[in-house]
């Protein structure tokens, strides 16, 4: 769900969201009172998703209708689990159920489009003492189908979770989707990135924003580099990077290191490393075929050269290359170096990066 569906940041938007490519259309809409769900109230997608999903794998009859404690809710996300955590859940649900999105996605060629909110409707439960018993939601059939799809979803580490900005977030989906196949990355435009990402901040703003989360590193799983074409263009570039913690030999080609070098957890290792590092100059990256080609190049422009590049006689660092399957909204087998919690799933749309 990498396409422009939700705000990036947690201040009151009413504005609403119009993204037009190719034949997708999406509108997102707000009513004043809310505001629009933003990608942190996504999180409770994700568990919606990951409970429906379960129940599937277990041979049970699945539902649009979900139940669940809030304490189950909040733990899942990664949330606190005090009074306070459970009225900003609340807050949550409301903007998911009265946020509205019309799109064309898997019904283009009906010529419809769709219109839904993320929860249909939603109630809690209190005990005789006035306190909390659980909730009950209605997910749209639009998220339903799609989370039974199993080309339509994909695994997300569990560290997603502790991404703090609403950008870092969602460009973690955007690499995640594109870069689920591709063990030598991708590469997209900083203008392209900024139409999909339905950002209120005007370019200058976001490039700069961008350039930050380069230089800081946070996206589980990979690693995210600046690339600047003759003519002047921005490129953004990323490779799967291998897990802190985790085993090389079944991670990455032979021939690696054993200790990975990486920008994870601080128990790890790591080498100090410039604010913008570069990537493999001497290979094209490999095509992105099956993913949305109006976000990607499908070939390496002769003129583009990476920010930071090595000095003539430095040796190359050998490339990790992580295999990351596409399961459908399962448990990874990797698991959580720090909480032992396996990887979570989220519900991933068709036709690329969301």
């Amino acid at each position: 769900m990498a396409y422009p569906f939700f705000s990036l940041s947690k201040s009151h938007r009413t504005a609403p969201i119009d993204f037009v490519a190719g034949d997708v259309s999406i509108r997102v809409e707000a009513v004043p009172d809310h505001g629009m769900a933003t990608i942190w109230d996504a999180d409770i997608l994700i568990w919606a998703a990951s409970q429906i999903v379960e129940a599937r794998d277990k041979g049970l009859r699945t539902s649009r209708l979900m139940a669940a404690t809030p304490y189950e809710i909040l733990n899942f996300i990664g949330r606190g689990v005090s009074m306070r955590d459970y009225q900003r859940l609340k807050a949550a649900l409301d903007r998911l159920q009265s946020t509205t999105v019309a799109t064309s996605i898997r019904q283009a060629a009906e010529g419809r489009r769709h219109r839904f909110s993320w929860i249909n409707e939603w109630q809690e439960r209190t005990d005789r003492q006035g306190r909390p018993a659980g909730i009950e939601l209605i997910v749209p059939d639009w998220f339903y189908r799609a989370v039974l799809d199993d080309a339509l979803v994909l695994t997300i580490d569990r560290d997603y979770f502790g991404l703090t900005g609403g950008l870092d977030r969602w460009l973690y989906r955007i690499v995640r989707k594109h870069g689920g196949k591709q063990r030598n990355g991708w590469r997209f435009d900083f203008r392209h990135l900024h139409q999909k990402s339905g950002s209120l901040s005007p370019f200058k703003r976001f490039a700069f924003e961008l350039r930050d989360i380069i230089r800081r590193q946070p996206l589980p799983g990979y690693s995210l580099f600046l690339e600047v074409e003759v003519g002047g263009r921005l490129l953004l570039a990323f490779e799967p990077s291998a897990a802190c913690g985790q085993p090389v030999d079944g991670l990455v080609l032979s021939g690696t290191r054993p200790i990975v070098l990486s920008g994870t957890g601080g128990s790890c290792y790591r080498e100090p490393k410039q604010g913008v590092s570069s990537g493999n100059k001497k290979r094209n990256r490999a095509l992105n075929l099956e993913s949305n080609q109006e976000s990607n190049f499908e070939e390496r422009a002769r003129d583009v050269e990476n920010i930071a590049g090595r000095r003539p006689n430095q040796a190359k660092k050998p490339s990790l290359q992580a295999h990351v399957t596409d399961q459908a909204l399962r448990s990874s087998a990797c698991t959580d170096r720090s909480s032992g919690h396996a990887h979570r799933t989220f519900g991933d749309e068709p036709g690329g990066a969301k």
